[in-house]
């Protein structure tokens, strides 16, 4: 399952500061058809996605209801990416096999 979308970065402050962009509703839904075939526990579903030029393999988290992707520092630092930045992705859900 591909789909492209837009969102804003986030931070989630914890131990450590942690990046996301939150999947919107709609992309959410068709993910969460699909999550039993493609989680691999906890309810995480794993992921390719592309933000800019800068592709990287990831897992959604659920989250109230949807999902957030993680941008991991190797993405976001080379992009020059923080908090508040609206960013276009791809991403394609990997099923298990």
């Amino acid at each position: 399952m591909h789909m492209v979308f837009a969102g804003r970065v986030i931070e989630w402050r914890g131990p450590a500061p942690f990046y996301f962009v939150p999947v919107p509703e709609e992309q959410s839904a068709d993910v969460q058809q699909v999550a039993a075939m493609a989680t691999y526990g906890w309810g995480v579903v794993p992921v390719e996605a592309r933000i800019g030029e800068v592709t990287f393999e990831t897992s959604l988290f659920p989250r109230d209801g949807g999902y957030l992707l993680p941008v991991k520092n190797a993405v976001r630092k080379p992009l020059g990416l923080v908090a508040g930045d609206d960013v276009s992705v791809e991403m394609t859900v990997r099923l298990q096999g």
